[in-house]
C-alpha cells in the first residue's frame, strides 16, 4: 500500500481527492491538511509515502511546504496538484523538491500513476508541464539573446509579440501554457514599462522593436 496525505486549502477538493484516492486499491489516505503548516503537523503524527500538494494556500504555501517536507521527511515524496502551469510555479516547485507536477484536470488513473512513480523515486509531469520544460531547454542561453528594450522580461516580450499577432488573452494563455490571470499580469507590467495604453499601441511597439 502507498500511504498518501492530501493537502489543499479548499475543503471540497480536499475531501473529493481523499474519496477518489480511496477507490484505488493500492492507496491509503492517512490524512488531509488545509495548508502547508498543517501538513507538517500531520506528517509528524502520520508519516506518508507521498504528499499530494496544492501550491496556493494560506499560512504556508505549497512550495515552502515542499521544501520543508523534503528536508525534514526525506522518505516522503511530494507530487504537486495545482491549476498553475506558468514557468515560475513549475520551477519553484521543482527546485523545492517536488517529484511530480500535475494539473487539477488530471483523472484518477493519472494521479494514481503519479503517486506510484513518486513512491518509487521516479518523476511524473503533466503534458503541459513537460512541454514547458522542453521549451525552456530549447531556449538559447541568456548571452545569446538580444537585449530586450525598456527592461522587458522574455515572457513580457513574448506576450507583446502575440498581441501584435492579434491573439486574445485566452489564446495567449493557451499558446504559452499559462493562466489568463498570469497573461493579464504580464500585459499590465509590459504596458507600464513601455508606456502604452492599449493593444494597438502595444502591437505597434512590438513591430518597431522587432519583437
Amino acid at each position: 500500500m502507498i500511504t498518501v496525505a492530501v493537502v489543499d486549502d479548499q475543503q471540497l477538493i480536499r475531501e473529493g481527492l481523499a474519496a477518489l484516492l480511496g477507490l484505488l486499491g493500492d492507496v491509503e489516505v492517512v490524512g488531509t491538511a488545509a495548508d502547508g503548516q498543517a501538513a507538517l503537523h500531520l506528517l509528524a503524527d502520520r508519516p506518508a509515502d507521498v504528499v499530494l500538494m496544492d501550491l496556493r494556500m494560506p499560512v504556508m504555501d505549497g512550495v515552502e511546504a515542499t521544501r520543508r517536507i523534503t528536508r525534514e521527511h526525506p522518505g516522503t515524496a511530494v507530487v504537486v496538484l495545482t491549476t498553475y502551469t506558468d514557468d515560475e510555479s513549475i520551477v519553484q516547485a521543482l527546485k523545492a523538491g517536488a517529484r511530480g507536477y500535475l494539473t487539477k484536470d488530471a483523472g484518477r488513473a493519472e494521479i494514481g500513476a503519479a503517486l506510484r512513480s513518486a513512491a518509487t523515486g521516479q518523476s511524473t509531469f503533466d503534458a503541459r508541464v513537460s512541454a514547458r520544460l522542453v521549451a525552456a531547454l530549447d531556449e538559447p542561453p541568456p548571452r545569446a539573446r538580444a537585449a530586450l528594450p525598456d527592461g522587458l522580461t522574455a515572457r513580457e516580450a513574448e506576450v507583446l509579440a502575440l498581441i501584435a499577432r492579434g491573439l486574445t488573452n485566452q489564446e495567449i494563455a493557451g499558446t504559452l501554457f499559462i493562466g489568463e490571470a498570469t497573461v493579464k499580469t504580464h500585459i499590465n507590467n509590459a504596458f507600464a514599462k513601455i508606456g502604452v495604453r492599449n493593444r494597438v499601441e502595444a502591437a505597434r511597439y512590438a513591430g518597431e522593436h522587432g519583437l
